[in-house]
């Protein structure tokens, strides 16, 4: 029997989907960044993508991320080394900040966001094994990036941060490495 060229192929025979990864804006990467748009209501909580990567380059703190699938750009993200970064405060371990966080409107809905939260983990923990806490803020009417951030293993720390222009935020955590020792423990 043959298949003609308009019939599905076998489940096993399709192609996998490509792999969500993270990588750093390039110049070569930075026009696409710059394209990405959020749904209206998302703008509140997110901001312009275009003017987030300009902050994010005039910043010798932060980093800019692109999520790609495959070689196309389907999301951005900041990355902030300060260290009162988020909280506004120190938060006592090591920690970077996530900013910024947008999945292109026409490119949600298809796990995207949640594959690119473990690909951006896993990215800090190569590239910055230093950093214990991955440390970010979410409006508390956000209530979808909220379940998002959980599903993805944040873990909302009860401190409401009022800093933002869009209204309270909760502070959320997850850790990428076990806690440092303490100096005043003593070894058994």
């Amino acid at each position: 029997m043959s298949l003609s060229p308009d019939s599905a192929a076998p489940a096993d025979a399709r192609a996998a989907p490509p792999a969500v990864r993270v990588g750093v804006v390039s110049p070569m990467l930075a026009p696409a960044v710059r394209m990405l748009q959020v749904a209206p209501e998302q703008l509140p909580f997110v901001g312009d993508t275009a003017y987030n990567l300009e902050q994010t380059r005039l910043d010798p703190h932060s980093e800019a991320m692109a999520v790609l699938v495959g070689e196309r750009v389907v999301g951005f993200y900041r990355l902030d080394f300060s260290v009162d970064a988020i909280a506004g405060r120190a938060l006592g371990e090591p920690s970077v900040g996530l900013r910024a966080y947008a999945i292109d409107r026409r490119e949600q809905g298809r796990g995207y966001g949640t594959a690119a939260m473990r690909a951006c983990v896993e990215d800090l923990r190569l590239r910055h094994p230093q950093r214990r806490l991955l440390a970010l803020t979410v409006n508390v009417r956000n209530l979808a990036a909220i379940a998002a951030y959980r599903k993805a293993g944040f873990a909302d720390t009860g401190e409401l941060y009022h800093g933002g222009s869009a209204g309270p935020q909760h502070l959320m955590l997850l850790r990428l490495a076990p806690p440092s020792p303490s100096p005043t423990a003593t070894a058994p």
